[in-house]
């Protein structure tokens, strides 16, 4: 009697079906891509951590600061973070920032511009004059303005540039020179008023609810999508980039304190709601936002503002290099004057008015310690536009919350004179620790 074989034992078990197979691959290829993220997110915080160490702390110590002022003055007093201070601070910060981001440029260069502050003023003052002696609209006495802003910029470069004399030698003269222009064209003691509807309401004026929340709403998704494009378009090929989750985050941090701010300032802030409507984001805020996005894509995204860092890293590098340091230094002022002349269009626009002292207080001292406790270096080739808006904020929350707790002048020149102190000596030690490091 013959016995069969039983094959039942060696038999290969029968393939998967497609969906299982399909299934098991999205989870092979999940558990990869969490694997590779985890390594992202090492390799970068390695990477900081690193950079933290070798000095390049960026805007850090100006953020942490700023937090630190929001906690102390909010203690301390109920009306720091109402929605009618906030506004205020808004407005208050609005011409440093402004001051701010043209001495970045000057800055980056490893120059200085102490004209800056009186080069504001004369420009308004031929603004003020343009539509009150000669009638012109608006927007025509500010291209005036304009304008004279950047002919003081070309003669500062020029004389730095060309001639080789040193810019605090040069703006320091313009700093004395300039302060002649209001005082010969308004006299002293007078003052010329600033009751343009447009430009006087920068500051006492609200852009609509309305209108605030479309721009917010597209600032994030505009933000959100060229930063996830960017990162796609880096992966596709095969680039260095960012972990994907460190990207979605900037753009929840983002869109947190955007959407956040204009739901703040959205509501009414009047002393009396029932009888008025004081609502909406200051029209200051979107033109400085403006001019942030606008020279944020200078400095990082055209050749100008990469020859800009190299020169400002290494001049005579960057010479060799084919990089016209002379052409640089010019244009640096220039948009340096020029941003001084609508910073002194918007200090006019708070006041109200235009007078012979008009950006010869301490307007360039408070923009020069925002544009530094912000991050930008002293010693060149370090900063950021950025760096201007975190520092001007800063200078302008010290006087704001001193102001309500009522406490004396002395002490808030104190307390913004040990705060420039402070970030000027981390820039030193900073730059000290990059030069050890090799960086």
């Amino acid at each position: 009697m013959s016995i069969k074989p039983d094959h039942s034992a060696t038999e290969t078990p029968a393939p998967p079906s497609d969906g299982g197979s399909r299934m098991a691959r999205v989870k092979a290829a999940v558990r990869r891509g969490f694997v590779q993220e985890r390594r992202l997110l090492a390799e970068e915080g390695t990477a900081y951590l690193g950079r933290l160490k070798g000095g390049d702390m960026g805007s850090l110590p100006a953020i942490l600061g700023l937090v630190t002022l929001f906690i102390v003055f909010s203690s301390l007093h109920d009306g720091f973070l109402t929605t009618y201070n906030m506004a205020n601070l808004v407005v208050q910060a609005g011409s440093i920032c402004v001051l701010a981001m043209g001495l970045v440029f000057v800055l980056l260069l490893g120059e200085i511009d102490l004209s800056a502050g009186v080069a504001g003023g004369a420009s308004a003052t031929i603004i003020a004059l343009m539509m009150i002696d000669h009638g012109w609209v608006w927007w025509l006495a500010t291209l005036a303005g304009l304008a004279a802003g950047a002919v003081i910029g070309l003669a500062i470069g020029t004389l730095v540039a060309a001639l080789g004399i040193p810019s605090f030698v040069v703006t320091l003269a313009f700093f004395l020179a300039l302060q002649a222009v209001p005082l010969k064209l308004i006299g002293a003691g007078g003052s010329l008023r600033w009751n343009d509807e447009v430009l006087r309401g920068l500051s006492i004026k609200n852009v609509p609810v309305t209108a605030g929340w479309i721009a917010a709403i597209a600032i994030v998704v505009g933000y959100a999508g060229l930063s996830l494009w960017s990162h796609r378009s880096r992966i596709r090929k095969g680039l260095v980039h960012k972990p994907t989750s460190l990207v979605v985050l900037r753009i929840v941090l983002l869109a947190t304190i955007v959407l956040g701010l204009t739901a703040l300032l959205s509501e009414n802030r009047a002393v009396n709601p029932l009888a008025f409507n004081i609502s909406g984001i200051p029209w200051v805020a979107p033109v400085v936002i403006a001019l942030l996005l606008f020279w944020t894509f200078v400095l990082t995204r055209t050749r100008f503002g990469r020859h800009l860092y190299a020169v400002g890293g290494n001049a005579e590098a960057a010479r060799r290099a084919g990089i016209s340091v002379l052409r640089m230094k010019i244009a640096a002022f220039v948009i340096c004057s020029s941003m001084a002349a609508i910073s002194g269009l918007m200090a006019a626009s708070y006041t109200g008015k235009v007078s012979p002292g008009s950006g010869g207080g301490n307007e360039l001292l408070y923009a020069v310690g925002a544009a530094v406790i912000g991050g930008t270096s002293l010693f060149g080739g370090r900063g950021r536009a950025i760096d201007a808006v975190v520092g001007g904020l800063v200078i302008a929350t010290i006087p704001n919350g001193l102001g309500l707790l009522n406490q004396a002048s002395y002490i808030n020149f104190l307390v913004t004179g040990g705060v420039l102190l402070l970030a000027a000596s981390v820039d030193a030690i900073s730059r000290r620790r990059r030069s050890a490091a090799g960086v």
